[in-house]
């Protein structure tokens, strides 16, 4: 028996953080022997923002190659086996293009229109005269995952709404055409690690926030971080007693010091654990549990050429089924038959 499709993707914003590796990465790795896992960067997907300050977009193209040769090492680095999965760029599966524009033919427009994520990306982007793109982002999304027939996306509680939209347009194809061609697709839904941002426990860490650890920083830099989060401000010394609960340092200590946090809690609400000591030791775990990543990293990082190979492999096997559904597509939709012209 065939194993069911995972799909999904991030947008190449360059070097990944903490949040994005315990928040998708690590489930995503785990995934990889139950699932037939679809991974892609989608370059074409940040292409519907403006961009600036330093965020690719359509005003700023200078990095995306860039940013999406980092994702990739980040993504190999972190455990996405190339050998268990396939990973690759959303641009390099042209069909998802054409998928893209017949599924545009048959979205009614006030889908597009109420779709919270539109309104809320144009109000957070600041943006005036919003693209055909960005309105159209579900689409494009809804054709990621149903090119390759993804049975599921994985994905937390809170994001499960974004699965709607897909659902809701194979089911509309299928409806039109009478053929069940598309899975309706569901959410995969997992546990997602609370990762706070350095400034607050009450903030998720965001590149654009500035208040992230990247993956490619070294034990070093890593460690300095650790010395600017947020703690108590009411605990200024030693002796003073703390609360945890609302410290960054000990937020972190819940993710790379599980065994630990009893005595560290204990400790800290009695005044016998200082803020240094306390950030020491989180930087000390935090980087024995990042080395192994950290060398991978290296490792991928000194051949790049291999990693694109990769990636265009991925692209192959994924253009394979990809080209096969959308033969189907024309078939349903009985468009002329496409043919070649050796003469």
């Amino acid at each position: 028996m065939s194993k069911m499709k995972v799909t999904s993707g991030m947008r190449p914003t360059g070097d990944i953080h903490l949040g994005n590796l315990l928040g998708a990465l690590d489930n995503w790795v785990s995934l990889q022997d139950e699932y037939d896992c679809y991974f892609f960067i989608v370059d074409w997907h940040s292409l519907t923002t403006p961009g600036g300050n330093g965020a690719v977009g359509y005003e700023n193209v200078e990095s995306l190659k860039a940013n999406v040769l980092s994702m990739a090492i980040d993504w190999m680095a972190a455990g996405l086996d190339p050998e268990r999965s396939s990973i690759f760029v959303q641009s390099h599966v042209p069909e998802v293009a054409e998928l893209h524009l017949i599924f545009s033919m048959v979205t009614p427009l006030g889908w597009l229109e109420r779709n919270p994520t539109y309104k809320e990306m144009v109000s957070s982007y600041a943006i005036e005269s919003p693209s055909y793109g960005l309105l159209g982002y579900p689409t494009l999304q809804a054709a990621d995952i149903l090119v390759y027939r993804g049975d599921y996306v994985p994905v937390g509680k809170d994001q499960e709404a974004h699965v709607n939209m897909t659902r809701d347009l194979a089911l509309r194809f299928n409806n039109l055409y009478g053929k069940d061609l598309f899975p309706v697709t569901e959410a995969l839904l997992t546990e997602v690690a609370k990762v706070p941002g350095l400034d607050s426990v009450d903030r998720k860490m965001s590149k654009s926030a500035g208040n992230h650890i990247a993956l490619s920083l070294s034990e070093e830099q890593t460690a300095d971080k650790i010395k600017s989060m947020f703690t108590d401000p009411v605990k200024i010394r030693k002796d003073d007693p703390g609360h945890p609960d609302g410290c960054v340092v000990y937020a972190f200590h819940q993710i790379y010091n599980k065994d630990l946090t009893g005595t560290i809690r204990a400790e800290c609400e009695k005044g016998a654990r200082g803020c240094v000591d306390c950030k020491r030791q989180l930087a000390e775990s935090m980087n024995r549990a990042l080395r192994p990543i950290r060398q991978k990293r290296k490792e991928l990082e000194s051949n790049p050429e291999r990693v694109w190979d990769i990636l265009a492999e991925g692209a192959a096997r994924a253009r394979k089924v990809a080209s096969g559904t959308l033969r189907e597509v024309r078939e349903t939709m009985n468009l002329p038959e496409r043919r070649n012209n050796h003469g």
